[in-house]
């Protein structure tokens, strides 16, 4: 049988939402490891719980039998990021296609709020963004125009245009931004830390 809901009483669910959303936005970002292209699902089902998630995506321009075509992908596949209070996981846990929580053995770890700012900004850029092989060696820099004004990462060369590398350390993972030129100021470094370090080059498996 159907029932009717009030207009009264689908204002007071809302507001329950609306109030669940605000107490997860006060939690740190987890990574969630999915099933293998689970990640628009289970950020649905993590969204209608009250959850704020990040799924950063981008275009992939993938070749099919006879043409062309521009594919939605993910930027970090198998995975999703959501705040969340890790002192109450089971409800994550019961969302379909949850494998787990990244982090120490059986102890979620948070991710960097700043790496994720930086990935956001990067997605809402509109820039051309791709994955991208971890780094942890390279020229920092700092981008002083242009809609990435203010994010640091490295800097490298990519078939003649350069790309901003931003990384989610806890995953070991990347993703490139194309950028321009005028837009970089490189940042001081020490010289103790960068000694051996000039010459190496990024490994890409």
């Amino acid at each position: 049988m159907a029932v009717a809901y009030s207009d009264n009483a689908r204002r007071k669910q809302n507001g329950l939402r609306g109030m669940s959303e605000h107490r997860n936005m006060n939690y740190p970002w987890f990574a969630l490891q999915v099933r293998s292209r689970y990640e628009n699902v289970t950020t649905a089902h993590l969204r209608g719980k009250g959850y704020e998630c990040f799924l950063p995506k981008y275009m992939s321009r993938r070749r099919w039998s006879d043409r062309f075509k521009e594919v939605e992908c993910s930027l970090f596949p198998g995975y999703v990021f959501c705040r969340l209070n890790p002192l109450d996981r089971l409800p994550i846990r019961i969302t379909p296609g949850v494998i787990l929580i990244v982090g120490q053995g059986k102890t979620p770890e948070p991710i960097d709020e700043t790496e994720i700012a930086a990935i956001q900004s990067a997605v809402k850029s509109g820039l051309p963004t791709q994955p991208y092989p971890f780094l942890q060696v390279g020229q920092r820099v700092r981008i002083d125009n242009g809609p990435l004004w203010g994010l640091e990462g490295i800097l490298l060369d990519f078939k003649g245009h350069h790309r901003l590398v931003l990384a989610v350390t806890l995953l070991q993972r990347s993703i490139a931004v194309q950028v321009e030129d005028a837009w970089v100021t490189p940042i001081p470094q020490n010289p103790r830390v960068n000694m051996g370090l000039v010459n190496a080059s990024p490994v890409v498996p």
